[in-house]
C-alpha cells in the first residue's frame, strides 16, 4: 500500500506488533488505572472504527486495541488525543495528534486506595499520576505500582518499585473502653503489634507495619490515622523467564517527596548504565543493578534525598534468586514423578504402591 512500516517507530509510538500480518495493537496509557467515561467511550469508538471491535484489558490497568491496520496508525493517533489530554499523560516531544511518544516505563499501576477502600492509607491514583508525569516519556523498562495498604492488592512486590501505604496509628487512651477489638484484629489480620498493659493498649513500634487495621476496627475511635502519610518501598521485584524474584523492602515510614526523588534519580542511573545495545529489548533495571552492584545504584538514587526522622532504610537488601544447593549425587537420586507414584500434595512417593523399575 506504500505505507512506510517502521516497526521500531511503531513500538516507540506505543503500538504492539501483531501476529497478524499488516496489523498492530494500540496500547492506551491509563496512569493509576483511572479513566473518565468519555475517554472509555472513545476507546470503544476507536476499537469499532479501526480495530476488531474488541478491547483487551492489560495486566497493568491499560487498554489494548487490537486489529488496527498499519495504514490507519496516523488516524488512530489523532483519535487518541482526547484520551491523552484527559489522562494528563505528557506527550512531549510528540505534538498533539502524533500519539504516545514512547513505550518506556510501563503503565503505573494503582489499587483503588483511600478514595474507595476503607483500608487505603493514601490516594494511590493521585500518586500514580504524579509519578507518571515525573518520568514519562522515556525508553526505560521500569515497572511501578502503588497499593494503599499492606494488603497489597496491587501485588507491588512484583514491580521494580512497589509503594505500600502506611499510617502511624494515633492512640487516645481517654476514648478507649478496653474492648480489645484492636488487639484481636491486629492479631488476626495483621502482625500482632498490640497488647494490653494495665488495661490500656500498647503498640510495639518495631513490629507495627502501619496497616491501620486497629483504626478500622476500633468502635470508639480511640485509634485514628496520622495526618502524615508514610510509605513502605519495595525494590526490584521482577517476573519473566530469567531469575524471577519478589521485591525486597528497602524503606519504611518514608515520605512522598523522598520516594519521588528516588524514582526520578533512578532514570539518571539507567541513562548512565543501560546497555545501549539492549535498548530495543528494554533491558530490565534489575539486571542492570545486578551488573553494576547495588552500591552504585544506591549512590545514584539517594542523590539530594533527605529522609524524615522516622524513615528506616535497608542498606544492604538481598534478593533471593535461584539457589540450587544440591550436589550432583543428591540431584541424581531425586524422584522422578513419571516413575514413582506420589500423594498429590507433598510429592513424596507412596510406599503402598509398586514402583517402576528403572
Amino acid at each position: 500500500m506504500g505505507y512506510d512500516c517502521n516497526v521500531k517507530k511503531l513500538k516507540k509510538n506505543n503500538f504492539r506488533q501483531s501476529k497478524v500480518r499488516g496489523e498492530v495493537a494500540s496500547r492506551v496509557r491509563v496512569p493509576g488505572g483511572r479513566i473518565d467515561a468519555a475517554s472509555l467511550a472513545k476507546v470503544v469508538e476507536i476499537a469499532v472504527k479501526y480495530g476488531t471491535g474488541e478491547v483487551n484489558l492489560t495486566n497493568r490497568q491499560g487498554f489494548e486495541i487490537p486489529g488496527i491496520p498499519i495504514e490507519d496508525v496516523e488516524e488512530v493517533n489523532k483519535a487518541l488525543q482526547s484520551i491523552i489530554d484527559a489522562s494528563g499523560v505528557t506527550q512531549a516531544p510528540n505534538k498533539p495528534g502524533e500519539g504516545y511518544p514512547s513505550s518506556g516505563t510501563r503503565n503505573v499501576v494503582a489499587c483503588p486506595g483511600k478514595s474507595l477502600c476503607p483500608f487505603g492509607c493514601y490516594d494511590t491514583k493521585e500518586l500514580a499520576a504524579k509519578i507518571d508525569k515525573l518520568i514519562y516519556p522515556n525508553d526505560h523498562h521500569v515497572k511501578i505500582a502503588c497499593t494503599g495498604c499492606s494488603n497489597d492488592c496491587a501485588h507491588v512486590r512484583l514491580n521494580d518499585f512497589g509503594i505500600i501505604g502506611q499510617t502511624e496509628p494515633q492512640y487516645n487512651p481517654d476514648r478507649c473502653i478496653g474492648c480489645e477489638q484492636c488487639v484481636k484484629y491486629c492479631s488476626r489480620r495483621s502482625v500482632g503489634a498490640l497488647s494490653v498493659v494495665n488495661g490500656k493498649i500498647v503498640r510495639d513500634t518495631d513490629k507495627c507495619i502501619g496497616c491501620g487495621v486497629c483504626v478500622i476496627y476500633c468502635p470508639t475511635r480511640a485509634w485514628t490515622r496520622s495526618k502524615e502519610h508514610y510509605f513502605r518501598v519495595s525494590l526490584l521485584g521482577r517476573t519473566g523467564k530469567k531469575n524471577p524474584r519478589l521485591g525486597v523492602d528497602f524503606l519504611k515510614w518514608a515520605d512522598e517527596e523522598s520516594i519521588l526523588k528516588i524514582i526520578k534519580n533512578t532514570y539518571d542511573y539507567l541513562d548512565a548504565y543501560q546497555d545501549r545495545g539492549a535498548v530495543e529489548n528494554k533491558e530490565h533495571i534489575g539486571y542492570i543493578v545486578d551488573r553494576t552492584g547495588f552500591e552504585e545504584f544506591l549512590k545514584y538514587i539517594m542523590r539530594d534525598v533527605h529522609f524524615g526522622p522516622k524513615t528506616e532504610m535497608n542498606g544492604r537488601p538481598y534478593w533471593g534468586g535461584k539457589r540450587y544447593d544440591q550436589t550432583n549425587e543428591l540431584r541424581s537420586s531425586m524422584y522422578r514423578f513419571s516413575d514413582r507414584p506420589y500423594d498429590g500434595y507433598s510429592g513424596i512417593p507412596r510406599e503402598d504402591q509398586p514402583q517402576k523399575k528403572r
